[in-house]
């Protein structure tokens, strides 16, 4: 065998194994630039998990007067609530689990879920105003606000209760008792009141859709005054423990 010839077998019984450790490069090249930005992908999404749920989160629960009834839904008081928050806090969720046509006994059944999913900071319970037109018991709406209230105040949230009003052919003295109910649960509970969403408001189309009892969309801004000038102090206090 010459020279020429023990050259090429060797060359020969060498290229597999150099072969497999090019591969190996290879292979080892390819996992990580496949892994790392998968890895780092994940990272970016802990991170944001961890930061939404460092974020404080206000929990509206409301009827058609927080759901924006036939206005549009960017135009309701809470939507104007949740663009104010952005703009000065920043870090502040506002979660809106308003639906039109619940009553108190609606609100307290979803409550515990909602406090579950969201943790909130601080609870908005505005409710009630289906309980007086449906003339249900204002014992009852009374007992609901303030088991709602509790629940909150037992999870660390700050419970805020917004007072609505009927209309005046309900009669002042169901009117007064009705208005009773959400004054006397506040005091109950420590909650914040309200005292009445729709205060520098009369009665006229000016403020109100055809129907009378659902705010029109110039109303909204006057509504969320009505709650801003009493929840902001609570939530910068909330902001600071």
């Amino acid at each position: 065998m010459n020279n020429s010839t023990r050259n090429n077998l060797s060359l020969y019984q060498i290229r597999p194994y150099q072969l497999w450790r090019y591969q190996a490069r290879h292979y080892q090249t390819r996992i990580r630039q496949c892994v790392l930005p998968l890895l780092l992908f994940v990272a970016i999404v802990i991170a944001k998990e961890a930061d939404a749920d460092e974020a404080t989160t206000v929990l509206v629960l409301g009827d058609s007067i927080s759901a924006a009834y036939g206005i549009a839904i960017d135009d309701g008081w809470v939507a104007l609530m949740q663009n104010k928050l952005e703009d000065e806090y920043g870090d502040i969720n506002l979660v809106n689990a308003s639906v039109t046509g619940d009553t108190t006994g609606n609100g307290l059944g979803r409550l515990p879920a909602l406090l579950e999913e969201y943790n909130p900071r601080m609870l908005i319970i505005e409710l009630g105003g289906n309980d007086g037109l449906r003339g249900l018991s204002i014992k009852k709406l009374k007992s609901n606000l303030i088991e709602m209230a509790e629940i909150a105040n037992n999870i660390g949230a700050v419970p805020v209760i917004v007072a609505v009003q009927l209309p005046g052919n309900y009669g002042k003295a169901y009117n007064k008792l009705f208005a009773k109910a959400f004054s006397s649960a506040a005091e109950a509970t420590d909650a914040i009141l309200v005292t009445s969403l729709f205060e520098g408001m009369s009665a006229s189309s000016e403020w109100f859709q055809t129907d009378g009892i659902h705010p029109s969309t110039k109303a909204q801004p006057v509504m969320l005054d009505n709650v801003w000038k009493l929840v902001e102090p609570a939530l910068e206090q909330a902001l600071a423990e």
